[in-house]
């Protein structure tokens, strides 16, 4: 080939390969040895660190070890590259639990990337600390989860709903109530992203804790739309369970209906056994049986429920009344029901299956056939899940047939069908045909009667038999197809040598008996025809069918006993040539035309009888001769002559027990048929479990329903729905900002450390009460837009007891009575809630508020000297940028310390580091500003006697409000390294300003500088319980007021501009009080404007929704979240 270049095929294949590899990384995979790979890994060039990871992990790909690289490559974990930091991620998982000390060393940087700015390097942290399978190191996974999943990136907080699950399955019982927290705030994420991997988690975590679901019900619908397909299907499926748990069955529903019919059925099957109802009514009592069947197995589980009906009579198998709604009464249910509507055509047809399922258990029947072109529509369209959409579409043709009756034709065969896409397509064809299209469906399997594939024709022959029993009126033509078949050469010769024909003429004998069976008398010619065909037909199984026709119909019609006697010697004329199931019939005809015979052949049958049990007794089959045994022994008087006077029977008392045994076994006639199975195995619609037939790892059942308290949650949800429904998706715009939580996660933990103490010294401060009240009343509107009375003034510590308001007599009056009048209470419930509104001043606030302190230094690592730090309120003289921090000093030992001090370890060992600092973090807006020292140095503590306590104070300049400043504590001439963690609440100052003046800047700051977050508050109930038996007693308003006023001015530099309620007719009612903050920021004055909305009774949980309007929105977020970690 183109010998004039040179070339040839096998050359010109090599370079167009190569000309295709060019730009990719395909070449590792050639010969990932062909270069020294330690040195790469000890490079100072990212590039070959990067060729290095990835000549390792084709050699992990190729299946080689490559573990010997592991200190290696942990070195480069703190790599800032991010290619090189993601392979490196990469490696450490994969060899993880097989160098599990080594790993342990990586440990410190993933803990710094959870901090990164990047949301990127946080999630591939957070991911790689989830990965490595250690119990050493889950409290550290779980800490790390706990605050990714608060993290303002999408990305950030998805992986930490994607991380519980592996967290879960490490410790399977360990912290799984902080397990279930975490996954109840991701599932009210107003990312949908975050919810899909939420309800998976759940799924994992917490799969029977329903209550989770509760408060955030409606907005998960509302949600599931926009959730990843995959989410979708698990979402759909808590919500389901979710839904029958608190509001039970739909009253309209096919499920419920089949449990409140089961009252009245046992009449109906009553009646049915006196033979005088109709084919149609008996099968659809059957039909009514199988939908009572569906729904035991949903909620019970077909292995218990089979288990349970194996021992225990009909009567007793009926559920416990299940409780009940009306689909027209219940919201929740409707809005579950029109939010996966659109999802009946989703792309997924595990979606769309999902989706069905949820309409096939809840909807009213007239409404479940929207499910069906949705399900035909994937049975066009996607071939690959044919079979699965078809196992789904069996059970509900199964249970309504109406429901597919319609479309018969979409359930045709294709031939391109499998063996298995055409059994169910013709058992759904049996199921669903109709007298109207019973004639296109026989029409059809005549030309598949037809078809190659011998199986798939026995098959067909089948689906024949159960039209004819669905559908009496054409047993008579399907009958005479059927023994038309069986006359056909082919099939009544020798079968030996053709594949498949063996099986086809079976099918097609139990398909005439089937249909027989119905009403014998009317086929007497049917069973005559199949008699004289025993001499041509050669198949043991047809043969042995028929032989068990010709004792089971002896008597029936004229013809059949006449013919009798010439039937039963032909059959023991061919006894030993025949097969042993065609031998075992034999000998039970023979039995039963001797106990059911015309009298005046009775002795011939005996002979015959005799002269088959001394064949059977000398049979090399030894179930032969036993049979043959206990025949013998059962029907010794039958077969002697001396029990025969004048021409009857005579049965002596002790063979009269014999004879009724025999007739018992032999003599009862069978039942007709039921088309439905006893048997059957229902899961829930779409799950694997439908299609293996048995229960997959991780099936459940639904719960029982109305299981949950319906009350309780439906309060829990409207609660959640009123705090909830002002909240903004603010958060998810922000996938490229800072990690909020570094320090807050920090200071919180700190915080609850130091909880106790707090509230013992709150406790401690009481309140006088002979001193001024601190409950002020006056009338304010709701918008403020006529108060002109005086303003507070007040600070984080001390405030104004200038204010003086008054309430009118009668709002006052009413409102500490709790009685208002009858008349204002029956005229209309708005008016109840546009009342007065009181303005409450807590005068003695300033004494409640207690800083919290924080351990910088603790004695252990600190040779006996502990150190701990508080945030002042005081405002630096330096630089507006500046905190104040008050340090304690304490001597833990039992020696003298000298010569304490701390100092700045960034400036001491390089002074540019901490300039670079500021200046990447510091804002646009005070990037200008000369720079200060990070810390202005302390006075030297010369000497610190045992036991001793002294106290110095510290301004620092932090270069970011969520990172901490590394410091170093001197003492005894030694250097402690140490962090000081900011608290974002101290990164603002008091700004006093009255309500007229904040509601004028709060209008000036909406949209996208407005952000809402809520939380639960249930400090104040302990407060509360301690005041019950105190006299006199404290009114419950006001120690929520102070508790909430406290907890937050001692955890942020802020001030308290007002505290509003309105005045209601409920005492113990704490809705709509409200508090007002103000502050701006310290870097660049920016005012940062807190609102907080309570809801709820004093006595009990509140939800408080927590506002903030600051032009800072990345400052606003963080101090967002860090309210919100102080409140809740």
């Amino acid at each position: 080939m183109f010998p004039q270049f040179g070339a040839t095929s096998d050359s010109l294949h090599k370079a167009s390969s190569a000309m295709f590899r060019i730009g990719t990384d395909a070449h590792l995979y050639d010969d990932p040895e062909d270069v020294n790979i330690a040195p790469l890994l000890d490079s100072r060039y990212d590039s070959e660190k990067r060729e290095a990871m990835k000549r390792l992990l084709a050699l992990i790909a190729q299946g080689f070890d490559v573990s010997n690289f592991f200190p290696q490559v942990v070195k480069n974990v703190a790599t800032s590259s991010l290619e090189v930091k993601k392979l490196v991620y990469l490696y450490l998982l994969h060899y993880a639990e097989k160098r599990p000390n080594e790993v342990l060393l990586s440990i410190n940087c993933f803990q710094k990337d959870l901090s990164d700015t990047n949301p990127v390097v946080r999630a591939w942290a957070l991911r790689a600390m989830a990965g490595i399978r250690l119990h050493v190191i889950s409290p550290l996974v779980l800490v790390a989860v706990s605050k990714c999943a608060r993290d303002p990136s999408v990305y950030v907080r998805k992986c930490a709903a994607n991380a519980l699950p592996k967290l879960h399955d490490l410790n399977q019982e360990e912290n799984v109530s902080t397990l279930e927290e975490i996954v109840g705030i991701l599932l009210s994420d107003h990312s949908p992203g975050v919810v899909g991997a939420a309800a998976a988690a759940f799924s994992s975590v917490c799969p029977n804790n329903l209550l989770l679901i509760g408060r955030n019900f409606r907005r998960l619908c509302e949600t599931l739309p926009d959730v990843e397909e995959w989410g979708q299907i698990i979402l759909i499926g808590i919500l389901l369970r979710y839904v029958v748990a608190v509001y039970g069955l739909v009253k309209e529903s096919i499920m419920f209906s089949s449990q409140s019919s089961d009252s009245g059925r046992e009449g109906v099957d009553d009646h049915l056994e006196s033979n005088n109802v109709s084919e149609n009514d008996r099968i659809r009592v059957d039909t009514s049986n199988l939908t009572t069947w569906l729904s035991r197995c949903y909620i019970e589980g077909p292995d218990e429920y089979l288990s349970r009906s194996s021992y225990m009579s009909r009567d007793a198998l009926g559920l416990d009344s299940p409780s009940s709604t009306c689909c027209k009464d219940s919201e929740d249910v409707r809005l579950l029901l029109q939010c996966t509507s659109p999802l009946l055509w989703s792309h997924n047809s595990s979606v769309v299956l999902a989706a069905a399922g949820v309409h096939w258990i809840m909807a009213p029947r007239k409404d479940i056939k929207r499910i069906v072109k949705p399900l035909l529509f994937l049975l066009r369209s996607f071939r690959t899940s044919d079979y699965v959409v078809l196992c789904n579409i069996q059970v509900f043709a199964k249970t309504m047939p109406s429901l597919f009756a319609p479309h018969f034709e979409d359930f045709f065969i294709c031939s391109s069908d499998s063996y298995h896409i055409k059994a169910l397509k013709l058992n759904i064809l049996s199921m669903i045909a109709t007298e109207s299209s019973i004639s296109f469906i026989l029409q059809e399997f005549q030309d598949y009667i037809k078809d190659p594939d011998r199986r798939f024709v026995a098959d067909t022959l089948a689906a024949i038999g159960l039209c004819a029993q669905r559908l009496p009126t054409t047993s008579s033509t399907c009958l005479e197809g059927l023994l038309a078949l069986t006359r056909q050469e082919y099939l009544i010769g020798d079968l030996s040598l053709m594949d498949g024909e063996e099986g086809v003429l079976a099918q097609a004998i139990m398909s005439i008996r089937a249909i027989i069976k119905q009403n014998p008398s009317d086929h007497e010619k049917a069973i005559i025809q199949l008699i004289r065909s025993l001499d041509s037909i050669k198949v043991s199984a047809a043969r042995a069918m028929i032989v068990w026709m010709v004792g089971e119909y002896n008597s029936v019609g004229q013809i059949i006993p006449m013919m009798l006697a010439s039937v039963v010697k032909y059959l023991a004329g061919c006894f030993t040539a025949e097969s042993l199931e065609t031998k075992h019939q034999i000998l039970s005809t023979a039995v039963k035309v001797v106990l059911y015979a015309p009298e005046g052949d009775s002795s011939m049958f005996k002979r015959v009888l005799n002269y088959v049990l001394q064949l059977s007794r000398c049979d090399l089959d030894y179930d032969i001769r036993d049979r043959a045994r206990i025949l013998e022994k059962l029907l010794s008087f039958h077969l002697s002559t001396n029990g025969v006077e004048n021409g009857e029977l005579c049965i002596p008392p002790d063979m009269e027990l014999q004879h009724m045994l025999a007739e018992r076994i032999f003599g009862g006639k069978t039942e007709l048929a039921l088309p439905i199975p006893n048997n059957f195995r229902f899961y829930l619609p779409g799950s694997l479990s439908q299609i293996v037939l048995h229960a997959a790892p991780g099936y459940e059942p639904l719960p029982r329903p109305g299981s949950l308290p319906h009350d309780d949650i439906v309060q829990q949800m409207d609660t959640a729905q009123d705090s909830d429904s002002s909240e903004t998706s603010n958060l998810d715009e922000l996938s490229g900002s800072i990690d909020e939580e570094t320090s807050s996660t920090n200071s919180s933990r700190h915080t609850m450390t130091n909880s106790g103490e707090s509230d013992t010294n709150s406790s401690a401060s009481g309140i006088n009460e002979e001193a001024d009240p601190l409950i002020q009343l006056s009338d304010v509107g709701i918008s403020c837009s006529k108060h002109n009375g005086s303003t507070e003034v007040s600070s984080s510590m001390s405030f104004s007891d200038d204010f003086e308001g008054l309430m009118s007599k009668r709002a006052l009056e009413s409102w500490l009575d709790g009685k208002p009048d009858m008349s204002e209470v029956s005229t209309s419930k708005e008016t109840l809630a546009q009342l007065s509104e009181g303005r409450i001043s807590l005068k003695d606030i300033g004494a409640r508020v207690n800083r919290k302190s924080y351990t910088l230094l603790d004695p252990t690592y600190g040779n006996g000297l502990k150190a701990e730090y508080s945030f002042s309120s005081k405002v630096s003289s330096i630089s507006q940028s500046h905190i104040y921090v008050e340090l304690s000093f304490e001597n833990c030992s039992t020696e003298p310390l000298s010569a304490i001090t701390l100092i700045d370890e960034d400036s001491h060992q390089s002074p540019e580091s901490t300039n670079n600092a500021s200046d990447t973090y510091e804002s646009p807006s005070t990037s200008n500003v000369n720079p200060a020292p990070s810390v202005v140095p302390m006075d030297e503590i010369a000497s610190l006697e045992p036991s001793q306590t002294t106290k110095r104070t510290l301004q620092v300049h932090f270069p970011h409000h969520l990172l901490p400043l590394k410091l170093v504590v001197c003492c005894n001439g030694k250097t402690l390294p140490v962090k000081l963690r900011p608290d974002i609440g101290y990164f603002v100052k008091p700004l006093q300003m009255d309500v007229k003046t904040f509601e004028s800047k709060e209008s000036q700051l909406p949209g996208m500088f407005e952000y809402t977050r809520s939380c639960t508050f249930t400090d104040h109930i302990k407060e509360i319980n301690s005041e019950e038996g105190s006299l006199p007693m404290s009114d419950n308003l006001l120690i929520v007021c102070r508790t909430i006023a406290s907890k937050i001015l001692s955890n942020a530099n802020l001030f308290l501009v007002s505290v509003d309620m309105p005045v209601t007719a409920n005492f113990d009612d704490a809705s709509g009080l409200c508090f007002k903050f103000s502050g701006e920021i310290l870097s660049n004055s920016i005012p940062c404007l807190i609102t907080i909305t309570v809801e709820g009774k004093c006595s009990a949980i509140l939800n408080i929704s927590t506002k903030i309007n600051c032009e800072e929105t990345i400052f606003g977020l963080n101090l967002l979240n860090r309210i919100v970690v102080i409140l809740s």
